[in-house]
């Protein structure tokens, strides 16, 4: 097994390149800021619940790495079967007011997006960092 395939590191390649996808997005709202009739978009918030099944599940393609919640007291809160959802899929929800050109993009709400996908980036580029050297060191090549 190769290091790309740990879990916790794919994922968080699938969420650093969603978060590019977000930033290309979110750029495009703002530049079309003055563009009549248009309309901002954004993506779906990114979900691993198709990941962590099939890591959940008997024979998936990562053996050994499946995390399973189990109920094991009466007091303890059991695992529930997650929603499989697809990723990078757009967001069609649109609360902003529209100008009478029919623009709907908001630059401060946009900047606000903007503002909020970096700092997410960058904490999913420290954990991976982070994760990648912890690796190293257990390894011995640090």
């Amino acid at each position: 097994m190769g290091m790309s395939d740990l879990p916790i590191l794919s994922m968080l390649k699938s969420r650093m390149l969603w978060h590019e996808e977000r930033q290309r997005v979110l750029a495009e709202n703002v530049s079309n800021a003055d563009t009549p009739s248009y309309r901002a978009k954004d993506l779906s918030p990114l979900r691993f619940d198709d990941q962590m099944m099939a890591m959940t599940q008997p024979g998936s393609a990562q053996p050994g790495s499946g995390v399973a919640m189990v109920q094991t007291a009466s007091g303890h809160m059991g695992g529930s079967a997650m929603s499989v959802g697809s990723q990078f899929r757009a967001d069609s929800k649109n609360n902003y007011e529209v100008r009478p050109t029919g623009n709907a993009v908001s630059l401060e709400d946009e900047m606000m997006k903007v503002a909020a996908n970096q700092m997410d980036y960058q904490a999913a580029t420290a954990l991976y960092t982070r994760s990648l050297a912890l690796l190293k060191t257990a390894m011995g090549k640090r």
